[in-house]
């Protein structure tokens, strides 16, 4: 691929560059997404993240895919790319979350005009925050396996059930919620699509608390929950096929392997700025995750070029996500084996002297424990967004022709 960029790329570069230098200013930990905010940081996070949205909202950046009749921006892919790019390099959140990426894209194809009207606008003023209720206790990877029921009454549909593992859902206004309504049907034709109002009587969130200790995603109960008729999204019973649907959006992961490469200078800052001494395989260990990231990058780079191109990765994207996810936890690893006992604190121990006699490098990087809780938080990275096992068996059968088990 031509790493260049066009002129027309550059001026856009420069463009997104240069309103990130003057727009955003946080003293804050990065956060990337909606999710990590809700993750990290709570309700301020939250806020936080929205205030920035409502900037790249007067750009008519929030939606980078949408098409500009929808009020987003219609960029091209690569200037998606160089979109995601800039951010990630600035450490400004990104914009996206189920809202933008998959509800908004959703009811832009399947939405009454009046669905539009109404969804729409608040999502791309990032006042409205929007959850994901597909997955169930017994419904992972065999998502079609779902059990919520949605029971037609009068004007409403009756959803009981219950919904897990759903980011951000005790922060959220809206929910795109999956629930059967044809208990005979075969599986996948028995599944309407709704776009549930989260103040709903009957709707209870219970968060769930990681290994971190941070309440990130969240059981959600629905106790005769009613939804009225106008909140189905689509036809009924044709729910898994609205659901998925998606649009041309660009999916290189480059944030990722940025935001990958910038933990990794970290690690070098704070090495310096303490004057550590390493153990030379530790030393090692180091380079190898700084050669890792440049690696994530240009893979990265080899599935926005084949968009570019009009193509469809399919097992390439699957590679990315494999590698970032373990990259993920390697990183977080050797931070750990640097950090020594100290890197195994959730706060800094005040008998100890505590964060304030500490170097700025270390009040930055220890400071309630960012490395423990990156450590305790990367398990998951395996298993989230698509199992490891999952996206190695899509290499193995569509990349690599080989036959099912």
């Amino acid at each position: 691929m031509d790493f260049r960029d066009t002129p027309d790329e550059a001026v856009f570069r420069a463009e997104v560059r240069e309103f990130i230098a003057n727009e955003y200013k946080s003293d804050a930990e990065p956060t990337a997404s909606a999710s990590q905010a809700a993750s990290a940081g709570g309700a301020a996070a939250m806020e936080s993240y929205k205030q920035w949205m409502r900037k790249l909202a007067t750009k008519g950046w929030v939606a980078a895919a949408w098409p500009k009749e929808y009020g987003g921006a219609g960029m091209t892919i690569m200037e998606q790319f160089i979109f995601n790019e800039e951010l990630a390099n600035a450490r400004a959140p990104r914009p996206g979350g189920i809202g933008i990426a998959m509800a908004g894209p959703t009811i832009i194809v399947y939405g009454t005009p009046e669905q539009k009207q109404e969804h729409l606008s608040g999502m791309l003023s990032g006042e409205v925050v929007w959850c994901q209720g597909f997955s169930e206790p017994e419904s992972g990877s065999d998502l079609a396996s779902l059990k919520t029921r949605a029971v037609r009454d009068g004007d409403d549909y009756v959803v009981n059930g219950q919904k897990i593992w759903t980011t951000g859902a005790q922060y959220a206004d809206r929910m795109i919620l999956l629930a059967r309504t044809d208990v005979e049907a075969p599986k996948h034709k028995g599944i309407s699509y709704f776009l549930l109002d989260m103040k709903a009587p009957g709707v209870s969130v219970r968060p769930l608390v990681n290994m971190a200790g941070t309440p990130g995603f969240n059981e959600v109960f629905f106790d005769n929950v009613r939804i009225p008729r106008r909140d189905l999204l689509g036809e009924e019973n044709r729910g898994w096929y609205v659901g998925t649907t998606t649009l041309d959006f660009e999916r290189s992961s480059i944030g990722t392997s940025i935001a990958q490469g910038q933990q990794v200078e970290d690690l070098v800052q704070w090495i310096r700025g303490e004057n550590m001494t390493l153990q030379p395989t530790v030393k090692l260990e180091l380079a190898e995750r700084h050669i890792e990231a440049i690696t994530a990058r240009l893979m990265s780079y080899n599935v926005i070029s084949m968009q570019n191109r009009g193509l469809v990765p399919n097992h390439e994207a699957s590679a990315v996500k494999i590698y970032a996810a373990e990259l993920n936890q390697r990183i977080q690893d050797t931070a750990i084996k640097i950090g020594g006992l100290r890197g195994q604190l959730m706060r800094p121990s005040s008998a100890s002297g505590g964060a304030d006699k500490s170097s700025a490098a270390n009040r930055y990087l220890m400071a309630k424990g960012k490395y423990t809780r990156s450590y305790l938080q990367a398990v998951a990275s395996t298993i989230a967004g698509g199992t490891s096992e999952i996206n190695r068996n899509i290499i193995a059968t569509r990349g690599l022709g080989l036959p099912r088990d």
